[in-house]
């Protein structure tokens, strides 16, 4: 393991409880951005600010030839809209602004990093520190990309990291292919004719196509995507123009669905579209299906993931790093950075117990600070063996 200075980790627990208490959120992360700057200043980067608006990247080269090769490592900086129950002296000064997904913990560990690698670090190459906005709301990858993020700084590939409550402190899982879903929201219209609940034999009533097609939506997944494969559709809203004693004249659906292979999002799609034309056309009406991926699937590119495996056992040891977990069925906005360049995004054991178990956006959740030293010196045995 690389070994931090215990002036270090008491620094880095003090980062993250500030950070925590002064929660931001969206792109709107100016203050933590500002932190985030000085701090990597202070190590003696080159620090780059306001990249797709709020982002920070800090610069740290080495060697003779340090363009040899350059690699990125990515945290989050942002909070979400949630309320915190917690009691303990750093909780949130922000009202309806809290760290309960532990990007305080993210951030800090990346932090902790560039200030080890820069006075200890033993490579030759460039690393990228990529300080990344609203995660949570997903636009933050997307905003630094369209800001030039690998054109004005030409990584070859990028790692990113998540903690994990449940799993054990002092563990790391990965794997290799589809790590994080796609999520696609999907919205159905389907247009009767409206009327007097007293006469329906005068109207068109779509009520009843609609409940035929929510039914059979249900079967997308069980007939028409490979059983070994996970995918997920949801229904989440049914809205309607009707009322006490109106049948609607319209009926919208809408809902999402998540996967793990761009083959399954078109199966998905395709299939709705089909359910959605055949039934509206038995019952003599009109349907309309539209779709937008907001987020694509998250892949691990091999090379990158035998990378990340090498680092995670140098500091956890052979029995700590699980690989080949399971996917996640949530979504990072990290899948748009790993569509530019070979990734790999691994997780973290935040614990079981207590609020290091919680799990991510409940109000009383907290990251485990003692997690700080094994994600901090991840990051530095990655970039050691990954620009050896």
């Amino acid at each position: 393991m690389n070994k931090l200075s215990a002036e270090l980790l008491k620094d880095m627990i003090s980062w993250r409880h500030h950070i925590h208490q002064y929660p931001e959120i969206a792109l709107d992360v100016h203050e933590t951005a500002a932190f985030v700057a000085s701090s990597l200043k202070s190590a003696g980067l080159e620090v780059h600010e306001g990249i797709g608006k709020t982002g920070v990247v800090g610069v740290l080269r080495m060697g003779e030839n340090p363009e040899r090769k350059a690699i990125a490592l990515r945290a989050d900086l942002d909070a979400i809209a949630i309320e915190e129950e917690n009691d303990f002296e750093y909780r949130s000064c922000h009202a309806n602004k809290m760290h309960a997904c532990g990007h305080d913990g993210h951030t800090t560990m990346l932090l902790g990093a560039a200030h080890h690698l820069a006075k200890h670090g033993d490579f030759k190459g460039t690393v990228y520190f990529v300080f990344q906005p609203d995660e949570e709301y997903g636009t933050g990858a997307i905003s630094m990309l369209k800001d030039g993020l690998f054109e004005r700084f030409p990584a070859q590939e990028i790692y990113g990291m998540h903690n994990l409550p449940g799993l054990e402190l002092g563990k790391i899982e990965m794997r290799t292919g589809g790590t994080m879903a796609s999520e696609t929201l999907f919205e159905i219209k389907v247009k009767g004719v409206g009327g007097h609940a007293s006469s329906p034999h005068r109207i068109n009533d779509p009520i009843i196509p609609a409940s035929q097609i929510m039914s059979s939506i249900q079967a997308i997944v069980s007939r028409a995507v490979n059983p070994l494969e996970a995918t997920v559709v949801s229904i989440t809203e049914v809205l309607t123009d009707g009322a006490r004693n109106v049948i609607p004249s319209n009926i919208t659906i809408k809902g999402d669905s998540r996967t793990f292979s761009n083959e399954n999002i078109a199966i998905v799609e395709k299939r709705m579209r089909e359910i959605v034309e055949g039934t509206c056309v038995a019952f003599g009406m009109d349907g309309e299906v539209s779709t937008v991926t907001e987020f694509p699937v998250s892949y691990n590119a091999e090379e990158q993931t035998e990378i990340a495996e090498r680092a995670a056992k140098a500091v956890v040891g052979d029995k700590n790093v699980i690989t080949g977990c399971i996917p996640k069925s949530f979504s990072e906005d990290f899948a748009f950075l790993a569509q530019e360049v070979p990734a790999c995004y691994v997780f973290i054991g935040n614990g079981v117990e207590g609020n290091h178990g919680m799990m991510l956006h409940n109000p009383q959740y907290d990251f485990n600070d003692a997690a700080l030293e094994i994600g901090a010196s991840y990051w530095c045995s990655l970039v050691e063996i990954s620009l050896g």
